[in-house]
């Protein structure tokens, strides 16, 4: 019953926890004290009946000051104010269950007897088999003396599931706060390589495009979907808010049903985040991120020039292990030119394929004559190879295969060379 009883807690879409000003515990109230006036009348006969034997005026003990006294005259007025005590223990009784029907009614979070009876046949179906013509006369009887006990229940476990959904929040937020302080760094870092581009429109497309897609993109992913758990938690839902090894990957349908599931406002800046991805500028998405951090509680570090500095001498770090193990000639490009523009610009470059022959022509001037051959050659040879490849039908009779082949070995050959322009600077 236990389980049952945590099922409809959980399946409750309020998610809050039961008061003692809960209308259970009114209607339970008001059954206690019905009982009591009961109580109180039968006691008030007997002694009435006692009273009755002797003649004469007699003093009658002061009645204790929370009973309604009524005075002893004669048998005429015991039986007006038996049937007028009668009334209104009737009346508080049948105002009690109406209240508590139409409390109960507001409240689905709370079960009712019918719910209790119909669970104890589904536990218990010896019931319906033992012949007897109205059950239900055991049954209400047992619910009424179950549905306390249960609720209690049931109160403490929303109690201890809201003081550990607010541990998890708290766990939540700090690790949300930290992977947001390194990711939105590091999307500064290579947002301010895209001004070097600024007079090339379609370049710069390409590039804010690209960052937005590579970048942008797993910021917001992970963000809408631990602001999706923290919702979850507030809300009273159990979640599991252990860190995950994997990325998180939303599909366009999935971060708009996400945002649109966010309350007030946070539902507006997370749709406006949604949509600043599918755009064309970086600076969009920034702004957008930055209010829906805020709105959310979660504060965004600026890149001043020191943890500039900081990123680019670990970015550079990181970027010549790469080349220095990179083996595939096509992958290997795209690492030495964001190297080179390390070196020569101090920015961290982010280019896809397509832009990479404009980056390159922004260091003819930057570099001598001989780095400069070797960079357009391998950059020459890289694209002829890629051609090759997307032309090829796979078939025994294509001699394609063999031209891909000759390429591929040019490239190795050139691999040193290309690893040489950034490498040997780098190390020293």
């Amino acid at each position: 019953m236990e389980k049952e009883m945590e099922a409809f807690n959980l399946s409750a879409a309020s998610g809050q926890a039961l008061t003692e000003d809960s209308w259970l515990v009114k209607d339970a109230k008001l059954r206690n004290d019905s009982g009591r006036m009961s109580d109180v009348n039968e006691t008030g006969n007997e002694r009435k009946k006692k009273k009755g034997k002797s003649t004469g005026t007699k003093i009658v003990a002061s009645p204790p000051q929370d009973e309604e006294y009524v005075p002893i005259k004669s048998k005429k007025n015991q039986r007006k104010a038996k049937e007028t005590s009668s009334t209104q223990v009737s009346d508080m009784k049948m105002g009690g269950k109406k209240g508590s029907i139409n409390k109960q009614e507001d409240n689905p979070s709370v079960p009712s007897e019918e719910w209790l009876m119909q669970k104890i046949m589904t536990l218990v179906p010896d019931f319906e088999e033992q012949g007897m013509e109205d059950p239900e006369v055991i049954l209400r009887p047992l619910a009424n003396h179950l549905r306390p006990k249960l609720i209690d229940y049931l109160n403490e476990r929303r109690k201890a599931l809201f003081t550990e959904n607010a541990e998890k929040m708290k766990r939540l937020l700090d690790y949300l706060q930290k992977k947001l302080d390194e990711s939105y760094l590091n999307m500064q870092l290579y947002e301010k390589a895209l001004d070097l581009f600024e007079d090339g429109e379609s370049t710069s497309v390409v590039l804010h495009k690209h960052l937005l897609r590579t970048t942008a993109t797993p910021i917001a992913d992970m963000l809408l979907h631990n602001l999706d758990v923290h919702n979850k938690l507030k809300s009273g839902i159990e979640v599991d808010v252990s860190p995950s090894s994997e990325p998180i990957i939303l599909t366009s349908v999935e971060r708009t049903a996400l945002a649109k599931s966010f309350p007030g406002s946070l539902s507006k800046k997370a749709f406006a985040m949604v949509e600043a991805l599918e755009g064309k500028i970086t600076e969009v998405f920034m702004n957008s991120l930055r209010e829906l951090a805020e709105e959310s509680g979660l504060m965004l570090k600026k890149l001043d020039k020191k943890l500039e500095r900081t990123l680019l001498h670990s970015y550079r770090k990181d970027l010549s292990a790469q080349v220095y193990a990179e083996s595939d000639p096509v992958a290997l490009l795209p690492k030495v030119v964001s190297l080179l523009y390390i070196q020569v610009y101090n920015k961290a470059l982010q280019a896809p394929g397509k832009a990479i022959s404009m980056a390159i022509s922004r260091l003819k001037d930057k570099l001598d004559d001989s780095a400069y051959k070797i960079l357009t050659y391998y950059q020459t040879a890289t694209v002829t190879l890629l051609s090759l490849v997307s032309a090829s039908t796979g078939d025994e009779e294509d001699c394609t295969s063999d031209r891909i082949l000759s390429k591929r070995e040019l490239l190795g050959d050139l691999m040193p060379a290309l690893k040489g322009l950034v490498l040997s600077t780098s190390q020293s």
